[in-house]
C-alpha cells in the first residue's frame, strides 16, 4: 500500500519528535550527571583542602614545640623563630577550618575542640618561654617534666586523627559517586544515540520507501499530463471569471460605502454650525451663568467637542482617500490593457521634467541615461508605473543632502530591465516586501500617502507579465528594479490583477 504524503509527513514528524526527545533526554541526563560530577568534584577539592589544613595544623604545632625545645635548650632568641612563624600560621589555619565548617554544625565541634587545644598546648609553650626568658629553668624544666603537654599534643593529634578519618571517607564516597554518575552517563549516552540511530533508521526506511512511491506517482501524473493544458485552460478561464467577481465585489462595497461616508460629513458638517452657535450663545449667557457650570460648559464647547469633531473630520477623511483608492485600484484591475510600441526615452523624460521643479528647489537632479530599450506595452501602464516610483524617489530623497535620482534601461534577453536610483532615506531589510503591500509604508509617516504606489506599481508590472524588486540600505538610498517582457501584447489581452 503506498504512503500517502500526509501520512509520510506525521510519521516523520513523529520519528523527528522522538528523537528529539531522545536528545532532550541525553542533554538533561548528562547535564543532571554533569552537575553531579561537578558536586563531587567540588566535594573532593574540599576534601583534599581540609585534610591538607588538617595536617598543616599538626605540623605547625611540631613546628612550635620545636622551635620553644631550641630556645630552652640554648636560651638564644633566634630558635624562636620557629615558633613565631608557627603561632602566626595556627591563627590563620584555625580561623580557615572555622569558616569552613559554619555551615556544618556536626563538624564545628570537633573544630572548636581543635582550637582549644592548641590555646592550651600554645599557653603552655610561651609559659615555659617565659620561665626561661626570667632565668627560672628548673621551674620551666619541671613544668615540661609533668607531661601535660604531651597530652595535650596527644588529644589533638586524636581528634585532627579524628576528622582526617571522616575527610577520608568523605572522599572516598564522593569518588564513588563520581565513578557512579560517570557510569550513568555512559549509559545514558549510549541509550539516547541508539534510540536515536533507531528512528534514524525508521526515518531513512520511510524516505526510502517514500521516493520510490513518489517515483511511481510521478511517472503516472506524466502520462496524465496529455490533458493538462486542456484543464489548465479551464482553470485559468474560471480564475479569471473569479478575479472579475473580486474586482466588481470591490467596486460596489467601495461604492456602497461612500453613502454613509458621506452623511456621516455631512452630520459634521451640520455639528460644527451648531457648535459655533452653541459657542456664540456661551459667550452671551457668560456673565449670569454660573461659574462652576460655565467653566464646565466652556470646555465641553471650546476644547471636548471641537477636539471630537475634528477626530471625525480626519478619520472620514482618511476613509474617503482609501476608498477612492479602492475605487481606483479596482477600475485599474477592470481596465483592459491595449500593447503599442512605447519610446521609452521619451515617456522617462517627461516623468523626469514633471518632478524637476520639485528638485530644483532642494538643488537635487534626475538623470535619465541614454539609450533606453523601447519597449511594446500599454501605455497608460507604464507611466503609472515610472511616475509612481519618480514620484516616490523624489518624496523620500535625504533633506541632508542634494537629491540625485538616475532613471536607466538595459536589455536582459527576451527581457527589458528599468532602474530608478535614488540617494534617498533607504528602506529598512524588513520592509523590503512589505511596502508593495496595499495601505502599508516604511519608516518614518512624514510624508502624505496611503501606501498605494508601489502596491499598484507592483501590479500593474505583474499584469504586464513583469515585477519590481528593490534594493536598499537605509541612510543611502534605493534602487527600484522594474523588470518587464520586451512584448506584453499576450498579457494586455486578459485583465487579471
Amino acid at each position: 500500500m503506498p504512503i500517502t504524503s500526509t501520512a509520510f509527513a506525521r510519521t516523520t514528524l513523529a520519528l523527528v519528535f522522538a528523537g528529539a526527545l531522545a536528545l532532550l533526554a541525553i542533554v538533561g541526563a548528562s547535564l543532571w550527571l554533569v552537575d553531579r560530577t561537578s558536586e563531587n568534584a567540588e566535594a573532593l577539592v574540599q576534601g583534599h583542602q581540609f585534610r591538607a589544613r588538617t595536617a598543616a595544623i599538626l605540623s605547625s604545632m611540631q613546628d612550635a614545640e620545636t622551635g620553644q625545645r631550641g630556645f630552652v635548650i640554648t636560651r638564644d632568641e633566634q630558635y624562636l623563630e620557629p615558633y613565631e612563624e608557627a603561632r602566626a600560621r595556627l591563627v590563620s589555619q584555625i580561623a580557615w577550618l572555622q569558616e569552613q565548617t559554619r555551615s556544618r554544625p556536626d563538624e564545628r565541634a570537633a573544630i572548636e575542640r581543635t582550637g582549644a587545644l592548641i590555646d592550651t598546648r600554645l599557653a603552655e609553650l610561651e609559659a615555659i618561654i617565659a620561665m626561661v626568658r626570667a632565668d627560672r629553668v628548673g621551674e620551666a624544666v619541671a613544668l615540661i617534666r609533668t607531661n601535660r603537654g604531651k597530652r595535650t599534643m596527644d588529644a589533638l593529634r586524636e581528634v585532627l586523627n579524628t576528622q582526617v578519618d571522616a575527610i577520608d571517607l568523605h572522599i572516598a564516597e564522593a569518588i564513588d559517586a563520581t565513578r557512579a554518575s560517570a557510569t550513568a552517563l555512559s549509559w545514558a549516552v549510549l541509550v539516547g544515540a541508539l534510540a536515536i540511530a533507531l528512528f534514524a533508521g525508521a526515518s531513512i526506511w520511510l524516505s526510502v520507501r517514500y521516493t520510490r512511491d513518489l517515483v511511481s506517482a510521478r511517472q503516472e501524473v506524466q502520462e496524465l499530463n496529455f490533458s493538462l493544458e486542456e484543464r489548465v485552460a479551464d482553470r485559468t478561464a474560471e480564475l479569471a471569471r473569479a478575479n472579475d467577481e473580486i474586482q466588481r465585489f470591490a467596486y460596489i462595497v467601495s461604492h456602497d460605502l461612500r453613502a454613509p461616508l458621506v452623511n456621516v460629513m455631512g452630520f459634521t458638517s451640520e455639528l460644527e454650525v451648531c457648535l459655533t452657535q452653541i459657542q456664540q450663545y456661551v459667550e452671551r449667557t457668560a456673565e449670569a451663568a454660573d461659574p462652576d457650570t460655565l467653566t464646565e460648559v466652556r470646555q465641553a464647547a471650546f476644547e471636548d467637542l471641537p477636539e471630537a469633531l475634528g477626530f471625525i473630520r480626519s478619520s472620514t477623511t482618511r476613509m474617503d482617500r482609501l476608498i477612492n483608492a479602492i475605487l481606483k485600484l479596482s477600475r485599474e484591475g477592470r481596465r483592459s490593457l491595449t500593447a503599442e510600441r512605447i519610446d521609452m526615452g521619451a515617456l522617462l523624460d517627461a516623468a523626469a521634467a514633471s518632478v524637476q521643479h520639485q528638485l530644483q528647489a532642494g538643488d537635487g537632479s534626475i538623470t535619465v541615461e541614454k539609450p533606453v530599450p523601447n519597449i511594446q506595452s500599454d501605455r497608460l501602464a507604464i507611466e503609472q508605473i515610472f511616475g509612481n516610483l519618480v514620484d516616490n524617489a523624489v518624496k523620500y530623497l535625504d533633506p541632508a543632502r542634494p537629491g540625485r535620482i538616475v532613471v536607466r534601461g538595459r536589455e536582459e534577453g527576451a527581457r527589458l530591465v528599468f532602474e530608478v536610483e535614488d540617494n534617498g532615506r533607504g528602506v529598512a531589510p524588513q520592509d523590503h516586501e512589505r511596502i508593495f503591500e496595499l495601505f502599508r509604508r516604511s519608516g518614518t509617516q512624514d510624508k502624505p500617502g496611503e501606501g498605494i504606489g508601489l502596491a499598484h506599481v507592483r501590479t500593474l508590472a505583474r499584469r504586464l507579465g513583469g515585477d519590481v524588486t528593490l534594493e536598499s540600505t537605509l541612510g543611502r538610498g534605493t534602487v527600484f528594479r522594474v523588470i518587464l517582457p520586451r512584448r506584453a501584447d499576450g498579457f494586455a489581452a486578459r485583465p487579471t490583477a
